[in-house]
């Protein structure tokens, strides 16, 4: 595996996050994680919505802030993005978790998950974070591989209204 990096998102990799859009959008799979969907068409406006999450600003009642990180390659290709957010309310708690990630459809399989959780983590425990919940659907087991070699601990599954079952797990990150 080539060598990566977790950065916050500018202006300066504005190419390699288009590219990873339109590759998710041709995709047709959900965003994951969901920050992926805002549409990147006004870019700086996009940037300065990351910052406002980031500091608690302009947020929905009942959200917390979260920081947006991009895992990209020494040639400044995007190979995922990770959205960490820094408490839990009772619905994430259930099933979101402190950290979402995804990897680009092009770039699955070849170990960069448990790179960007990695690297995640340890942006968690800057913020304090010392006991990180992860969650995935039952159905991914690739990611339940993922947090597992990462540390995840199983705690209680989430059962959805719609009878989708979510693992939890727990990382202790000291």
């Amino acid at each position: 595996m080539e060598k990566l990096r977790l950065t916050k998102p500018t202006e300066a990799l504005k190419d390699a996050y288009m590219e990873y859009y339109r590759e998710w959008l041709q995709s047709g799979e959900d965003a994951v994680p969901w920050v992926v969907s805002k549409n990147p068409a006004d870019f700086e406006g996009m940037l300065a919505w990351y910052a406002e999450r980031e500091k608690g600003i302009n947020l929905p009642e009942g959200w917390v802030p979260d920081s947006t990180y991009w895992l990209v390659t020494e040639q400044n290709r995007l190979i995922g993005v990770a959205n960490l957010r820094h408490s839990l309310t009772p619905f994430l708690m259930d099933r979101g978790g402190h950290i979402g990630y995804g990897i680009r459809a092009s770039e699955r399989r070849k170990g960069y998950a448990g790179e960007l959780l990695r690297l995640a983590l340890i942006e968690a425990k800057q913020l304090g974070i010392s006991e990180v919940l992860v969650v995935c659907d039952a159905i991914n087991t690739a990611s339940a591989k993922t947090i597992l070699k990462n540390g995840g601990s199983p705690d209680t599954d989430f059962i959805e209204e719609d009878g989708n079952v979510i693992k939890r797990f727990w990382i202790r990150n000291e």
